[in-house]
């Protein structure tokens, strides 16, 4: 017996009822042979953290656009928090912990530049709209390795598309991402905001604390546990009536205090027009994007606005402002 067929085994006897098992895996879109020593959710963890675009997340924003600080959060280090989160979670309901892992990892791959701000200012300009969690999948399915994409798992890749509140993946590991995602960015953007001096703990509203806890690391583990604790032994992944309240008002309390905070977000519009106006530039400039996406719009696979939106989409902070200056701004005249 090779190991992965002793460690698909183990997994029948080990994980929940509820648990998707990778031997039921319902496959990749194109057949491959399996590997003898990781079963197919494993592989697909490989695949995504051995990605170019899983590397440039180091150099994505996450909610401080180009913060003074070496300790504040990328869109990477979010990702790592959201893949603990999720292992914690579906280890001790006993899911499929690579699954889990797999779709954390993947989730946040098609992420613009600058956060949610470059993501606004792509849906706002290609007229087939934008979305990061649609263009994660895109991702994995078609641009990596040269437009020959990962071939990943329906599993995965249906846990990467529904990783939104408003989307209902069909996996129980999918639904632990899910959930695990929110409550990461609340407690790592809250940690963030409380070492700029935006917020301190003490501002959040007592009947709050009263429920999640009083400090950053009370609330994570409040809602770690709840989640575990409501969520045993059922066919869902969900937190308590009174945590999930306590946690929407939570949320509703960052996007007043943080996420809409004029401090924190005050270059926002300066980034957006920086990103509509790189779109603008390559819709007329096509023939220097790479090769692999003008393949995909000469096999009429994508249009130019999407192949446009693949590519800046893609670059990491860093990378965008250095096009911009080298395309808009003038450098100084010297005599050789």
């Amino acid at each position: 017996m090779k190991i992965r067929e002793q460690l698909e085994e183990r997994e029948t006897r080990i994980l929940s009822k509820h648990a998707t098992l990778s031997m039921n895996s319902r496959g990749r879109e194109k057949e491959e042979e399996a590997c003898d020593i990781r079963p197919c959710f494993q592989r697909d963890r490989d695949r995504i953290l051995y990605s170019k675009s899983f590397r440039r997340l180091k150099d994505k924003t996450q909610v401080f656009l180009s913060p003074d600080g070496d300790h504040y959060r990328t869109r990477m280090t979010h990702t790592l928090e959201v893949s603990q989160n999720a292992r914690t979670i579906a280890k001790a309901l006993l899911l499929n912990e690579d699954l889990a892992e797999a779709i954390a990892l993947g989730h946040d791959l098609g992420h613009t530049p600058f956060g949610h701000a470059g993501e606004r200012a792509l849906n706002a300009v290609c007229p087939e709209g934008f979305r990061h969690n649609e263009q994660s999948r895109r991702i994995v399915e078609k641009l990596e390795n040269y437009g020959r994409g990962l071939n990943l798992t329906w599993e995965v890749r249906d846990g990467i598309l529904n990783h939104e509140m408003n989307l209902m993946p069909g996996t129980l590991e999918g639904k632990v991402v899910r959930l695990s995602d929110k409550i990461a960015y609340m407690h790592h953007d809250m940690d963030d905001a409380i070492r700029g001096g935006i917020i301190t703990e003490k501002d959040v509203p007592e009947d709050l604390s009263r429920v999640i806890g009083h400090t950053n690391g009370e609330w994570l583990d409040t809602f770690i546990h709840d989640i575990i604790a409501t969520s045993m032994d059922t066919d869902d992944i969900r937190m308590s009536d009174e945590v999930y309240d306590a946690f929407h008002k939570l949320r509703s309390f960052m996007f007043e205090r943080v996420y809409t905070n004029p401090i924190a977000k005050g270059q926002e519009g300066k980034v957006e027009e920086m990103i509509k106006i790189l779109y603008g530039y390559y819709l007329d400039h096509v023939d220097s994007l790479p090769n692999y996406l003008k393949d995909l719009m000469n096999r009429g696979e994508s249009s130019k606005e999407r192949i446009v939106c693949d590519y800046v989409s893609s670059m990491t902070d860093r990378y965008a402002v250095a096009v911009f200056e080298e395309v808009y701004i003038p450098r100084s005249w010297t005599v050789l």
